[in-house]
C-alpha cells in the first residue's frame, strides 16, 4: 500500500519499453491486406466506412470546438501541475486534403487510388524528432520497386508537426487527437499483390528492427484490381 503511494496516476513511473514509437493504420479491418476491386464498390466501401468512422473526431468543427489553434513547428509544452488538464492542439480532417474525405467521400477507393492513414502510438512526455519533425516515406518491401510509382503525402510533405507533442496521458490531456500522416497511393501497379513498408524517419527513431514490425514502421499489402 505505501508503495502505491507513491505511483503517480498520471505519469508512468518506467518507460522503457514503450520508446521509440510504433505505429498503425487506418483503415484496419481484417489483417494487413488492402484488398478491393475498383468496379466492384461492395469490396472497398467497408474501407471507406472504416475511415469516415475513425474521422469523426477529426471534424472541423469537432476540433474547432474542443481544441485550440497552436504555434506550428515548436512543442506545445505545458506547465503547471501535473493534475491540470491540459490544453490540446487542433488536428482538422481538412488538414488531409485529397485524402480527407471531404471532397472524395471514397477516399480514393472508388478510382483506384486508396488514402491510408498512419499514426504514431501515443507516449507521455515524448518529444519525437529532438525538434525537427518526424517525416514519413513509402517503398515496395521486396520486389519491384517500380509497382509503387507515386505517392502524395499530407498534411504538407507527410511530417508529424512538433506542435502536437509531448502527450500528457488520457486523464489530463482529454481531448488530444493524434496527429496523422496521410498517404494517398495514387499509381500502384493494378491486378498484383503490391507489399509496401512506410516508415518513420527522424533523430531517435528506430525503424530497422527486424523482429519488430511496428516498431517505427509497418509493412501492409495493396491488391487493386480493375
Amino acid at each position: 500500500y505505501v508503495m502505491l503511494l507513491t505511483l503517480s496516476p498520471y505519469t508512468p513511473r518506467y518507460r522503457d519499453r514503450v520508446s521509440p514509437p510504433g505505429v498503425m493504420i487506418r483503415p484496419y479491418l481484417n489483417g494487413f491486406t488492402i484488398a478491393f476491386n475498383v468496379s466492384q464498390p461492395s469490396t472497398w466501401q467497408p474501407y471507406v466506412d472504416s475511415m469516415h468512422h475513425f474521422l469523426a473526431a477529426y471534424d472541423d468543427k469537432v476540433q474547432e470546438e474542443k481544441n485550440i489553434e497552436c504555434i506550428s513547428g515548436q512543442y506545445f509544452i505545458q506547465g503547471g501541475n501535473e493534475s491540470e488538464e491540459k490544453k490540446a492542439c487542433q488536428f482538422k480532417r481538412s488538414l488531409l486534403q485529397n485524402c480527407s474525405g471531404i471532397e472524395d467521400p471514397t477516399f480514393g477507393y472508388s478510382r483506384g487510388q486508396p488514402c491510408i492513414l498512419l499514426k504514431m502510438n501515443r507516449i507521455i512526455g515524448y518529444r519525437p524528432g529532438a525538434g525537427v519533425p518526424v517525416s514519413v516515406d513509402c517503398k515496395v518491401q521486396k520486389g519491384n520497386e517500380s509497382d509503387l510509382r507515386s505517392v502524395d503525402f499530407y498534411p504538407g510533405n507527410g511530417t508529424f508537426d512538433l506542435m502536437y507533442y509531448p502527450y500528457y496521458g488520457k486523464i489530463t490531456h482529454v481531448n488530444y487527437t493524434s496527429p496523422l500522416v496521410a498517404m494517398h497511393f495514387t499509381d500502384v501497379k493494378k491486378n498484383y499483390l503490391v507489399p509496401i513498408q512506410c516508415s518513420l524517419n527522424g533523430k531517435g527513431i528506430i525503424n530497422d528492427v527486424n523482429s519488430d514490425r511496428f516498431l517505427g514502421r509497418i509493412i501492409f499489402t495493396l491488391s487493386i484490381g480493375k
